[in-house]
């Protein structure tokens, strides 16, 4: 390893330092983001000019945070969430050309290997809550159908909460499938209607929201991945426009060209024609998928 000579530490010098304390040798990109990483703290600490009880309870804070962690919780995520960092590198590494859909985040509610099933079909499994009926058409940039695309798909149920959430007392997979669309592109599915509901707030990430004077909730939503060999995978939302946190998203994932209007029903033959027996809630919508690059 290079010897570095680093000089002296002082107030005025600190970020050169720190940063010249790196090997020539040490790998590019690493050097690259740690420097700049030790830039902008340096830079915010000079501004903030914290006390040292103030800086404690920043450790403290990080530790809890890590103590929270465990294999089914990411406490570190929840806190990029709330932050903002993961929809800024989301929307970094998921630029795409005009007139396609936007990404937004993944949430921790994915599972692999859902069942796929045959377009049409009922992902609500219990029959519970209001019935949804949601269609639309997988297109490319020019409006082309997409045939052969796989829909993802799941949601919360009328309570808030995923199946994962509810071992025992909402079937396995239920509101989940996967779809795969035909010549015409088309999808189309019934479901039940989904609500807002809290992120894991019982935290130091909660507390945090807590004293800053925020909620940890979720506008309701449903989740898409689709995926189609030739083109970007897009991994996103649609959500309820009326809904009460539509405004306020605890993680900042709406975007508006995500919101789709669900529209209530009582028409006695459209209740028929889509199989339903009262009111139901109709979504259409369609997600325009951009080319690999």
């Amino acid at each position: 390893m290079t010897k570095q000579t680093n000089g002296y530490f002082t107030e005025e010098n600190s970020i050169d330092v720190v940063i010249n304390s790196m090997s020539d040798e040490c790998e590019p990109r690493l050097k690259e983001v740690i420097s700049v990483i030790v830039r902008k703290l340096h830079e915010a600490v000079k501004e903030i000019e914290p006390t040292q009880d103030e800086w404690m309870n920043a450790i403290l804070f990080l530790t809890k945070t890590g103590h929270k962690t465990d294999d089914w919780r990411q406490e570190f995520i929840l806190l990029s969430d709330v932050l903002g960092v993961s929809m800024l590198v989301d929307a970094i590494n998921s630029r795409r050309p005009n007139g396609a859909s936007e990404n937004t985040v993944l949430g921790p509610f994915h599972l692999e290997d859902v069942p796929s099933l045959e377009m049409g079909a009922n992902i609500s499994l219990d029959g519970k809550g209001e019935p949804m009926f949601v269609s639309g058409r997988i297109l490319d940039v020019e409006g082309r159908p997409i045939s052969g695309a796989k829909i993802d798909i799941w949601q919360a149920n009328e309570d808030g909460f995923y199946d994962v959430q509810q071992k025992g007392i909402q079937p396995d997979f239920n509101l989940r499938g996967v779809f795969t669309t035909g010549d015409d592109g088309r999808y189309f599915f019934k479901s039940a209607k989904p609500k807002y509901y809290p992120i894991p707030d019982d935290g130091p990430v909660g507390a945090l929201l807590a004293a800053l004077g925020r909620h940890p909730y979720r506008p309701a939503h449903f989740h898409y991945i689709i995926q189609k060999k030739g083109f970007q995978t897009l991994t996103t939302h649609l959500f309820d426009p009326d809904d009460a946190y539509i405004h306020s998203d605890a993680v900042f994932g709406v975007k508006e060209s995500l919101m789709a209007e669900f529209k209530r029903i009582d028409n006695a033959q459209k209740i028929t024609e889509h199989g339903f027996n009262q009111p139901y809630y109709e979504v259409v919508y369609d997600f325009v998928l951009a080319r690999s690059r």
